[in-house]
């Protein structure tokens, strides 16, 4: 069998409490490190706050290796983009069909969104509970 492949970002440790440790991790977008992207509007930098279960001996401001299984990230996918597609489409389908009436299809199937991520909201903990992140000390 295969080993399970993780998905890493670079991070600093911006505060420990004694069940949570917050990290601060930087993304770019693709181009962020061209050499134009000072007069460029399309390059863009994030930064995103993880928590993750404090479990070792950690400091604030310490660097740390964000880690999660890429199986995790697929399934994040899924439930963000997949699944909310095949939500509209095929609402899209049924309701184009029904009323024959691409206007009132279009909005009625965006409308269908709106139910779809309160659920997702009023399952948010079960869902943050699946999605685990993990640390370790940067290497280096």
């Amino acid at each position: 069998m295969g080993t399970t492949k993780e998905i890493k970002h670079p991070g600093v440790i911006t505060s420990i409490d004694s069940s949570k440790i917050k990290v601060n991790i930087t993304t770019y977008s693709a181009c962020s490190s061209c050499g134009a992207k000072g007069i460029c509007s399309i390059s863009d930098v994030k930064d995103k706050m993880v928590e993750v279960s404090n479990t070792g001996d950690f400091s604030v401001g310490q660097e740390v290796q964000v880690i999660l299984h890429q199986t995790l990230g697929f399934k994040a996918l899924y439930l963000g983009y997949v699944q909310p597609f095949i939500v509209v489409l095929i609402t899209l389908i049924i309701t184009s069909s029904l009323t024959r009436n691409e206007v009132l299809a279009g909005l009625i199937s965006l409308g269908a969104l709106a139910p779809y991520y309160l659920v997702l909201y009023f399952y948010k903990e079960k869902i943050r509970n699946k999605f685990t992140f993990a640390i370790k000390k940067q290497e280096q």
